[in-house]
């Protein structure tokens, strides 16, 4: 309704100006066109891109999976490559369900195009990972109400939770903020969003394998309500886990909220770490602050109060060391 009723405004507004100069016969009338003309070209090419990128070879496949935790992930297979940078987003369009609206959300996973023949499933090269256009790309999607909703009752009511249907996709944007020139990274994540950090995650280690990245510490501090939740991300946390030289640069750091009980708390290994409650931002930023190498970079993606929460600490501790400090959020 937010956006609807902005757009009806402005069409408004504008409206009203032509009328005004026209009426009172004012030479500025002219510029009016120029306005009009800057409007429908804009659509225009939104539109002509939007069809480019969704309907040729077929058009765009989609695969969408209801997930524990009332939530989708989203594979969305484009019917042309495309480029991908750590922390792009992109817009949904799903006919069948929203109509003609679209909604924006963080691109989680990217599957590059492979060589015939080609035994590796990831480029070891960074270089390579990111020039390499994507043939798939995938989200996590938060079911709440309207669409979301709408979308994850109908990819359960499916037989095994999967459903095949047509997805338009707007994009990538975004993607300004990288991190590979820090020294040390620290990455926190609320719910769902460990989408916006888990590319980073991999663009970082596979960097530090092959020495293209200034990172030599990496932690990921993930709060979810769940132990369920971490299936959201599992395939691709596992192939994450199973880069060269991973354990050298990598720490994960799970924290359970609410967890039904204390069985489900359990660390795999000193690199992956799963504690109950919610942690103490400003401990865990001083620990690392103690031991980082070169600046410290922070970045957070989740619910507000974790923004809030993290950027304070990040406050507090700002002449205690060299640290920079990026927001990403999923409001408008």
């Amino acid at each position: 309704m937010f956006k609807i009723i902005h757009i009806l405004l402005a069409i408004l507004a504008v409206v009203g100006v032509w009328y005004h100069l026209d009426l009172k016969n004012l030479p500025q009338l002219k510029y009016m066109y120029a306005v009009v003309a800057a409007w429908g070209i804009e659509h225009v090419l939104r539109f002509l891109r939007l069809t480019y990128h969704n309907l040729g070879s077929g058009g765009t496949k989609t695969l969408v999976e209801a997930l524990p935790g009332n939530a989708c992930r989203v594979t969305v297979t484009m019917a042309r490559p495309w480029s991908f940078k750590p922390g792009q987003h992109a817009y949904l369009y799903f006919p069948t369900i929203s109509h003609f609206q679209s909604h924006p959300f963080s691109a989680a996973w990217s599957d590059e195009a492979e060589a015939a023949g080609s035994d590796e499933k990831l480029p070891m090269d960074r270089q390579d990972v990111l020039a390499m256009s994507k043939t798939s790309m995938s989200f996590i999607i938060r079911a709440r109400t309207g669409f979301t909703g709408s979308l994850y009752k109908k990819a359960a009511a499916c037989k095994d939770g999967r459903m095949l249907t047509r997805c338009l996709v707007e994009g990538p944007y975004g993607g300004h903020h990288q991190m590979q020139s820090y020294g040390t990274v620290m990455l926190f994540a609320g719910g769902v969003g460990i989408t916006q950090q888990v590319p980073h995650i991999r663009d970082l280690v596979v960097g530090f394998a092959n020495g293209t990245v200034a990172v030599r510490r990496l932690v990921l501090v993930w709060i979810i309500q769940s132990p369920e939740h971490l299936e959201w991300i599992r395939p691709w946390m596992t192939e994450i886990l199973a880069l060269d030289r991973r354990r050298e640069v990598l720490k994960i750091m799970l924290f359970v909220s609410r967890p039904r009980s204390t069985k489900e708390i359990h660390s795999p290994s000193s690199t992956v770490q799963m504690f109950p409650g919610r942690p103490n931002i400003d401990t865990l930023l001083g620990i690392e602050m103690e031991n980082q190498i070169g600046t410290l970079g922070v970045s957070v993606c989740g619910p507000g109060a974790l923004s809030d929460d993290v950027r304070s600490a990040v406050r507090n501790r700002q002449y205690q060391g060299a640290i920079d400090f990026v927001e990403e959020s999923f409001s408008w």
